[in-house]
């Protein structure tokens, strides 16, 4: 027992350390769906502040509202309607003779509103028209007696 070894306690079959492992791949998806909800956020909060700042300027835009009423019509009775501040003025006049104007401005999220003409028992013809500021007029015409025509959806 000349090795001084030999008493050495066995340590079993001696292996080659296993081979490291792989480095661990990151998954990039959760960092792509983060970006995407990113930009929809903020496209979505930018487009909700261009709605606001265009509604608020809206409200405050003031518009001109021309009315006109034209044609050979004698004794015709005119009515129109426009919006201001939220609620709906009615103004009326009776026994009119043609052409016939009033310009209007009006303020607030609600614009426009109507014109009517109706005309008397000797009829005649008219012709309303509403023009919003320098838009395309909305007309319409009627003739004969108590005949009427409207001018509305502007």
């Amino acid at each position: 027992m000349s090795e001084p070894n030999a008493w050495r306690q066995w340590d079993g079959p001696q292996h080659a350390a296993p081979p490291p492992a792989p480095p661990r791949r990151r998954r990039r998806w959760p960092w792509v769906v983060l970006v995407i909800v990113l930009l929809l956020g903020g496209g979505c909060a930018a487009f909700a502040g261009l709605f606001v700042n265009s509604v608020s300027d809206e409200v405050s835009k003031n518009v001109r509202v021309t009315y006109e009423v034209t044609g050979d019509a004698k004794d015709a009775a005119i009515s129109y309607t426009t919006w201001r501040d939220g609620d709906m003025l009615t103004s009326e006049e009776s026994s009119r003779d043609l052409p016939w104007r009033k310009v209007v401005t009006t303020e607030g999220f609600i614009k426009g509103g109507s014109l009517s003409v109706t005309l008397g028992a000797d009829g005649g013809r008219a012709t309303c028209s509403v023009t919003v500021d320098d838009g395309t007029p909305r007309t319409a015409t009627a003739s004969g007696p108590f005949a009427t025509a409207s001018c509305e959806g502007f």
